[in-house]
């Protein structure tokens, strides 16, 4: 009758074939059709280009928990995967790779790079797919989108198009963050602020009429070339007399007039700064109100370009070098300062970013940002943890205009064309999309413009921003712009679940998007998502931040394949308290391949124990049960064992707690339950307490216990599953399961049950608990030889006490360790020797040698010092008004019964040392 089961848990071999199996038999395949209520959600579209790393590992393993816990709730689940084009981050691994080859994407033109960049996709785009797979995400993946696909091009094109007619799109110059190395426009999102320990340069500005001279401070020399004014402002005593007069810009003769701005800062560097509306924001803001030239400087690759004189072809920071020591052989240099300032470099690549003034395209923000205020301050998508509702809402409430457009050739193509003739701008008719050469594009282009009827119409050459089709993922890819049945059954989605890192760059443009394009009638119809929880991140065991060059980056796959994938998601899951950051260390990980191999032996003591009850003739076919949940639990006339009723009722109460959990993203706390009642209650009291029923020879004795230990151990192996997959189904296969069975992840969850709460047999069990531990540290104190077996005295005042022991001694005297129990009336003696008391009975075990009374007098002492400091920490909670009002009965009454308990323990430890101390 025994299962064979691997002495060893190999979680290896059983990850690679349960994944691949779960894939093969499409066992996660949503069904619009299928009862029950929904629960949707996309995922986080992972780059392309990249790997799973521990950022996503966390944010996979949340997911599934949540996934798999309510598909067996009954749930109609889908989790939707797919990956992200990632325009930026693609297009530089690509250029990297033809760059090893001796080629430039200018030299290959558009179609072609184009070309290239889709069969690197097709050769090592899958990669993550493989390893989300690996992972053990129970994605449906016959739903699989990538943000490039026709479907979801057109979308872009649609939500673009509409967007653009409504006028919330629109084009013109103004200043953007450039990045010289991508040669891009970046939202002010990609851009990263590093502090600086950096130069304040104070230049000496000649007055055009010889009358000295200005001085200006600058952190940007190399912009001076662009100058077009000096400003002060219009209160600043020092410079009244110099408003209206001009300048003559050093290096290169030009005059520049000194005008008066509100904006200036009086106490930056001299108060006078130069204004170069081409590079500088704020610059730019002056010019316009002072109707100022605007003079670029800088070529696209961060270059000096014709306009900057005898500095053009220099690279930016060495024309700074160049010009600085001009301006110190023409005495035209004041001084240099230290100074600490913020440096903008692009996130992608970092490079520090240039302000320039730029042709860009732009999406109005207010508009959009109204209702997506409204809907979270409203409760329409609760924020989890608290803190991040307020972050997102002063974003929101301070939003700016999105840079949309980026001067790459990987992505959606701005569906706009520009007339050679007139300079008109003509939208495509319509979001139909074609597929050329393997590669969606706009099926409908302006035959002729809308201004004049020219035919030389050419495409505008940007792309749109990667978070522009990012932000319409939760309905694209349902099939929106197309009512589709997806769409109906599934939108909005019911949780969006992503890092802190990406709250604007994503969560708030998706909410911006889902209401304004959706076709709701409320707003409730109209988001994207109807809860939002936020992850913190993954640190090193230290709490620091992880990067490549602290050295301290922990590569997930590596994890996995040293310890396996089951208990890397449990280290991450019961770390992942709300609104903290996981700090992982590589002891952590090991302690909890330690609990799957504790549920591994489990089931490997009771598969290779099956065939003691071979004598009783018992089969398998008589512990498979067509329905565990119907089934159990199984009596014997009628009549259950305390250590049954206590385990069910632990199960019930155990399955309540840790899906309220779930449902308010504790994960930390419904692993931490799980974690306690797999591996103490389950493994270290049921089974050893079991033991001897397991090997009964009476059939019906033999029956009935088999069938509830494994009723019990299928119904944990439940309540584990979204936290450890791949060792619960490996190990509920193997159960004697009902004909049918697929897979433990299509099976129900196990649920609070009134019906088998037993809040006597948890008493009377967690007593028996306390007296077998009591046991076991008297014989630890006293160092008693393991395999020794020694009698021990018993004292109750309490008849129920006796009758509950006297009913389980059996049990006691086996896992205590002990050979007998002897009952006394009265409290045990100072001769007794060492004695543990408690607030309901003392235990005593006898050895030869004579007691050290002085060890235990200090020992009790040590106890009743304890137990008082307890009692007073207790006791001053339950005086305080405030918890009183507030706390529920229920809990106020534990704490009533917990100080009843105390008391009574603190009186007989007084006895005690009064006897210890007299004797």
């Amino acid at each position: 009758m025994t299962r064979e089961i691997p002495k060893a848990y190999e979680p290896q071999e059983i990850e690679q074939r349960l994944s691949r199996a779960w894939v093969d038999a499409n066992l996660f395949a949503a069904d619009p059709e299928a009862p029950g209520p929904v629960f949707s959600i996309v995922i986080p579209p992972p780059n392309v280009t990249g790997s799973i790393h521990i950022g996503h590992m966390l944010e996979h393993t949340q997911i599934d928990i949540l996934v798999r816990w309510r598909r067996m709730q009954g749930a109609n689940t889908l989790w939707l995967p797919g990956c992200d084009h990632a325009g930026i981050a693609t297009q530089v691994v690509v250029e990297r790779e033809l760059a090893k080859q001796g080629l430039k994407r200018v030299e290959l033109g558009r179609e072609e790079f184009e070309r290239r960049v889709w069969e690197w996709k097709q050769q090592s785009g899958g990669r993550i797919r493989e390893q989300m797979i690996r992972l053990g995400d129970s994605c449906d993946w016959t739903r699989e989108r990538f943000t490039l696909d026709p479907p979801l091009y057109r979308a872009v094109l649609e939500a673009f198009l509409r967007l653009y007619h409504e006028g919330l799109l629109y084009r013109g110059r103004y200043m953007v963050n450039w990045c010289p190395r991508c040669q891009t426009a970046l939202s002010d999102l990609e851009v990263v602020h590093q502090e600086r320990a950096g130069k304040l340069w104070h230049l000496r500005y000649p007055l055009a009429d010889g009358d000295g001279y200005l001085v200006v401070a600058t952190t940007r020399p190399e912009t001076m070339l662009g100058d077009t004014a000096v400003a002060v402002h219009p209160e600043d005593a020092r410079y009244q007399n110099l408003i209206g007069r001009r300048v003559r810009l050093p290096l290169m003769n030009r005059e520049i007039p000194i005008i008066a701005d509100e904006s200036v800062d009086r106490e930056f560097g001299t108060g006078a700064v130069k204004v170069t509306p081409a590079h500088d924001p704020n610059d730019f803001e002056i010019g316009k109100r002072h109707n100022l030239a605007e003079i670029d400087v800088m070529t696209d690759d961060g270059k000096m370009n014709d306009r900057a004189g005898g500095y053009a072809g220099l690279e930016r920071f060495e024309a700074r070098k160049r010009i600085v020591a001009d301006l110190q052989a023409q005495d035209l240099l004041e001084k240099i300062t230290n100074h600490t300032h913020a440096v903008g470099v692009c996130d992608r690549c970092k490079t520090d970013v240039e302000p320039r003034l730029s042709l860009q395209w732009f999406c109005r923000m207010k508009p959009l940002a109204e209702p997506a205020i409204q809907v979270v301050r409203e409760g329409l998508i609760p924020i989890v943890p608290e803190n991040q509702k307020k972050i997102y809402l002063e974003w929101m409430e301070n939003i700016r205009d999105w840079c949309v457009s980026r001067q790459l050739w990987w992505g959606h193509r701005i569906p706009i064309w520009h007339c050679a003739d007139c300079g008109e701008m003509t939208p495509a008719r319509d979001s139909r999309v074609e597929v050329v050469n393997g590669r969606a594009q706009a099926a409908s282009p302006p035959e002729r413009c809308a201004k004049c009827g020219g035919s030389r119409l050419t495409q505008d050459p940007d792309v749109l921003d990667t978070w522009f089709s990012s932000g319409l993922w939760p309905f694209s890819t349902l099939g929106w712009p197309d009512d589709t049945v997806d769409l109906q059954k599934y939108y909005p989605t019911s949780l969006l679940i992503s890092g802190y890192d990406i709250l604007f760059f994503w969560d708030a443009r998706m909410i911006m998007l889902g209401l304004h394009l959706t076709g709701g009638k409320d707003l409730a119809d109209r988001i994207p998502f109807r809860s939002l929880y936020v992850h913190g991140l993954v640190r090193d065991p230290h709490g620091v931040k992880m990067s490549k060059t602290r050295g301290n980056v922990v590569d997930p796959l590596e994890v996995i394949e040293k310890y396996g994938t089951d208990a890397l998601r449990f280290t991450l899951a019961i770390g992942a308290a709300p609104g903290t950051d996981i700090a992982l260390s590589e002891d952590r990980i090991l302690g909890y391949r330690a609990f799957a191999n504790k549920i591994w032996n489990a089931a490997r003591f009771l598969f290779v124990n099956l065939e003691k009850i071979e004598a009783a003739e018992v089969t398998l076919d008589d512990l498979a049960t067509p329905d565990v949940l119907a089934a159990a639990p199984h009596r014997r006339n009628g009549e259950l064992l305390l250590v049954e009723r206590w385990m069910y009722s632990r199960l019930s109460r155990v399955a309540g707690e840790v899906s309220e959990a779930l449902g308010e993203f504790r994960f930390h706390e419904a692993a931490n339950i799980v974690y306690h009642f797999f591996w103490h209650e389950f493994c270290d009291w049921y089974i050893e307490w079991a033991k001897p029923l397991l090997a009964s020879t009476d059939r019906e004795e033999a029956v009935a216990a088999w069938r509830n230990i494994f009723a019990i151990f299928d119904l944990a192996l439940r309540l584990l599953h979204p936290f450890m997959p791949f060792l619960t189904e490996e190990l509920w296969l193997r159960l004697p399961q009902r004909a049918g069975a697929r897979s433990i992840a299509l099976d129900r969850y196990p649920e609070r049950r009134a019906d088998w709460l037993d809040d006597a047999a948890e008493q009377d069990v967690a007593l028996l608990q306390e007296i077998v531990e009591a046991a076991r540290k008297l014989r630890a104190e006293q160092k008693i030889d393991p395999k020794k077996k020694l009698p021990a005295d018993f004292s109750t005042a309490d008849p129920v006490v006796r009758g509950l022991v006297e009913t389980n001694l059996d049990a006691l005297t086996r896992l205590g360790g002990l050979s007998a129990l002897r009952f006394h009336d009265g409290a045990l003696g100072a001769g007794a020797g060492t004695v543990h008391s408690a607030a309901r009975f003392e235990l005593h075990i006898g050895q030869e040698e004579p007691a050290d009374r002085e060890a235990e007098a200090a020992r009790t002492r040590k106890r009743l010092e304890e137990v008082e400091k307890v009692l007073q920490s207790k006791q001053g909670r339950l005086a305080d008004d405030t918890f009183r009002t507030r706390a529920p009965e229920r809990v106020v009454s534990q704490l009533e019964a917990s100080i009843a308990e105390l008391q009574a323990e603190h009186e007989k430890l007084q006895a005690r040392l009064a006897q210890l101390e007299g004797a």
